[in-house]
């Protein structure tokens, strides 16, 4: 943010809300690339074969001891949520042109 205020000529003591910088210079948050770029990831794992050694790490069971307090948030579960946000299904990862124009976060 400070290189789009920067670009902008604009200082923080300006006062003026980050969400102005992004719609004026046509820059989404950082929060959405990342959303984007882990779906982008996911889709290009699921068109692998299911013997490529990326997919079977994911079947591994790691048998450790828990820690106290609330778990970790795992690439699964986020990845899980991004779907459930953009609508989307495993399914049609398949077809890549498509996945990746459905994925695509725009503000």
């Amino acid at each position: 943010m400070r290189m789009l205020r920067w670009t902008c000529g604009k200082t923080m003591l300006d006062m003026i809300p980050n969400s102005v910088f992004r719609e004026n210079l046509n820059v989404r948050s950082i929060s959405d690339k990342l959303s984007e770029e882990r779906l982008r990831w996911f889709g290009h794992l699921r068109r692998r074969p299911p013997t490529d050694p990326v997919r079977r790490v994911e079947a591994l069971m790691v048998d450790s001891v828990r820690r106290r307090g609330r778990p970790t948030r795992r690439w699964e579960d986020r990845i899980k949520l991004d779907l459930k946000e953009l609508s989307l299904t495993e399914g049609m990862t398949s077809d890549r042109n498509v996945w990746r124009t459905r994925i695509r976060i725009d503000e």
